[in-house]
């Protein structure tokens, strides 16, 4: 159990680590797949993604869904290279506030939602998961956010108080369902200062 008033920092992934795929890495992907505009939020890309996420669907499962018909390994094996690739791009602001946050000894946890296999690739060849004594993903747990029992679950293996955990997500559905447990909490934009919001919580 973590001693009361001992502050973690729980990091989502994409598009606060990470930033947002560059239309060169959908393009590969649209040509991978034989679709277009696979951006956009009503693609097949997206249509069965949180299922996806939450490790409802195999790899094979989901891209054959996205193609609409049967996928071999080795198709399959490509698309989950390109998948990867393009959500790989990082976010060095936050890179940097996370060298600063873990030099100075502090609390580094991560909640992303994330294909098992992604999560695992990240894990294993990232630099940013040096800096997480926690790693908490989607695929794994059988959960999304912003349901609540994912943050249950982050909150009971941290071993600390909601008002303990400082939370940053780009979503607003997470940031509200984290603020309605008591979490403290920094919605990340494209504009945020982190390292001013951090201090403003008093770092």
């Amino acid at each position: 159990m973590t001693p009361r008033g001992t502050r973690w920092y729980l990091f989502d992934y994409g598009m606060v680590i990470s930033t947002a795929p560059a239309p060169e890495d959908w393009g590969l992907l649209e040509q991978a797949t034989g679709f277009r505009e696979l951006e956009a939020g009503t693609s097949p890309y997206w249509r069965r993604r949180e299922d996806f996420d939450a490790g409802r669907l195999t790899p094979a499962q989901y891209w054959e869904s996205v193609l609409g018909r049967d996928a071999g390994q080795a198709e399959v094996d490509t698309l989950e290279e390109l998948d990867a690739a393009q959500w790989a791009h990082l976010n060095p602001r936050t890179m940097g506030v996370l060298e600063t946050l873990h030099s100075e000894g502090a609390n580094l946890a991560l909640l992303s939602n994330m294909p098992d296999g992604m999560s695992r690739r990240y894990s294993a060849e990232s630099p940013w998961a040096q800096y997480f004594s926690k790693l908490y993903f989607s695929g794994r747990m059988g959960l999304v956010k912003p349901d609540r029992q994912i943050f249950e679950r982050v909150v009971a293996g941290l071993g600390a108080a909601p008002e303990d955990i400082v939370f940053i997500d780009d979503n607003t559905q997470n940031i509200s369902m984290a603020r309605t447990m008591g979490f403290r909490t920094i919605l990340h934009t494209g504009g945020t200062d982190l390292r001013a919001e951090l201090s403003g919580l008093g770092r």
